[in-house]
């Protein structure tokens, strides 16, 4: 499917949309690390440590709606004037461990799904900003060394 991006209609990129919410992106914290000397590193892994320790409950994944037509002849999803597929169907997608796998989410359990993918995320941004400093650090310290 071709996407046809026309000036000043695009869509606000990810990066974008987390930019305005908190004001700095990884790839910002990322050039700042070298600015920062080891205790100011040691401070903000800790930081981290305590943000990741009140995540709560997290899951892999990303969730896709899909609506479905069955094989029965009278149904509504058949009207050749206004076919009503039926749905949504909420599906969670996940590989872990080298196995991908899909489950249905009940509508009831949506809302708590997307906050524990969310949370997911966040978690994963936090543990690359943690890998991020650690390897600064390590550098620092090799260059103290010399």
């Amino acid at each position: 499917m071709a996407r046809w991006h026309w000036p000043g209609l695009r869509k606000k990129t990810k990066e974008k949309k987390r930019k305005e919410q908190k004001g700095l992106t990884i790839s910002d914290i990322t050039v700042m690390i070298p600015a920062m000397n080891p205790t100011q590193i040691a401070r903000k892994i800790e930081h981290l440590k305590q943000q990741l320790a009140e995540l709560g409950p997290i899951h892999p994944g990303s969730l896709s709606e899909q609506y479905n037509v069955c094989g029965k002849p009278d149904c509504r999803c058949k009207d050749p004037k206004d076919p009503q597929k039926h749905g949504p169907y909420y599906h969670l997608s996940f590989t872990w461990r080298g196995k991908s796998r899909t489950l249905f989410v009940r509508a009831e359990r949506l809302a708590k799904m997307r906050e524990k993918l969310a949370n997911y995320k966040r978690f994963r941004e936090l543990t690359d900003e943690w890998v991020d400093l650690v390897v600064e650090l390590e550098q620092q310290e090799r260059e103290r060394n010399r």
